[in-house]
């Protein structure tokens, strides 16, 4: 029998999930990726989105130095780094992160600065938006981990 936390919890993460999903944040890579988590690797999935997260943070920063050097004319640099942003967005469900690196692609292959640097705030907001909404999905997950380990006592 669950604990009343626990079933709280699962209802909250699975809430969260619905909302993530609807708003097209996720898409059904995610749920491919929660597939391969078992119990011989419980920790699957936030690491690999924590990889994730790591891997994402140099390359906004790589875009952000890249746009915001006033002789910037590498396009193709930016675009190699866009490639990368959109192929590990993509390999965890992150959709609405890959649909601005299209966008953001586009962009620069018309050697495009303003609408680059539009895309680029665009990708912060949505990489932002992702990352909290994920850790707060973890941080529900954890919490239902540790009441799926209290057991209270049936009252007679």
């Amino acid at each position: 029998m669950l604990g009343f936390g626990e079933d709280r919890l699962r209802a909250d993460m699975n809430r969260l999930l619905a909302l993530l999903f609807h708003q097209g944040v996720l898409d059904e890579q995610f749920l491919q990726l929660q597939q391969l988590q078992d119990e011989t690797s419980p920790n699957f999935v936030s690491e690999v989105v924590n990889i994730y997260f790591q891997e994402s943070e140099k390359l906004l920063r790589n875009l952000r130095e890249l746009l915001l050097d006033r002789e910037f004319s590498d396009y193709k640099k930016m675009g190699i780094h866009l490639n990368q942003f959109m192929g590990s967005s993509s390999s965890i469900g992150a959709n609405r992160v890959r649909n601005v690196c299209v966008a953001f692609r586009a962009a620069s292959e018309q050697n495009n600065r303003p609408g680059c640097l539009r895309a680029l705030e665009l990708l912060e907001h949505e990489y932002c938006y992702l990352k909290n909404k994920l850790h707060e999905l973890f941080q529900i997950e954890q919490q239902r981990v540790l009441a799926a380990g209290v057991r209270y006592p049936m009252q007679n």
